[in-house]
């Protein structure tokens, strides 16, 4: 059986960045709270800016979180954060497609996949292991499937 799961590296950068947010934010509302040192304005936008960057990395982890398991001709999607967990045959997978970009000489590559009720699913070689197994399960059992760039 294929298990496609995401890297912790990957979650230990981003929960880094989300701590050092964290406290750049804390700070702010800190200083802004007993010093005031700059001008309102600074301090809004600050911790605005600050705020929806956090947001924006949360909502991305969570997202990202998934995993998914490949064998016996079954594929089976487990999304932890949205309580999500669904088994689907072979046969419904409509279309998958691989994706490769390549950026400061490095090779990203993301594989969709689509099925029958209209679900869509997608793992990243970055951020994902078991990606390339995964991408060869498909190759072997749907290759037909497959869409061409």
């Amino acid at each position: 059986m294929v298990t496609c799961k995401p890297k912790k590296s990957t979650y230990i950068t981003l929960a880094l960045v989300i701590i050092i947010l964290m406290a750049g934010l804390s700070y702010l509302l800190y200083d802004f709270y007993h010093n005031s040192t700059f001008h309102f304005l600074f301090y809004m936008i600050g911790c605005t800016l600050i705020t929806v960057v956090l947001l924006m990395i949360l909502v991305k982890m969570m997202a990202g979180y998934k995993f998914i398991a490949a064998g016996k001709d079954k594929i089976e999607i487990w999304l932890p954060f949205k309580g999500y967990r669904k088994t689907y045959p072979v046969k419904d997978v409509l279309a998958w497609q691989e994706e490769e970009v390549i950026a400061n000489k490095k090779t990203f590559r993301q594989l969709v996949m689509v099925f029958t009720d209209k679900a869509s699913f997608s793992v990243s070689n970055h951020e994902h292991l078991g990606y390339e197994e995964l991408r060869r399960y498909f190759m072997k059992k749907i290759p037909k499937k497959k869409v061409k760039n």
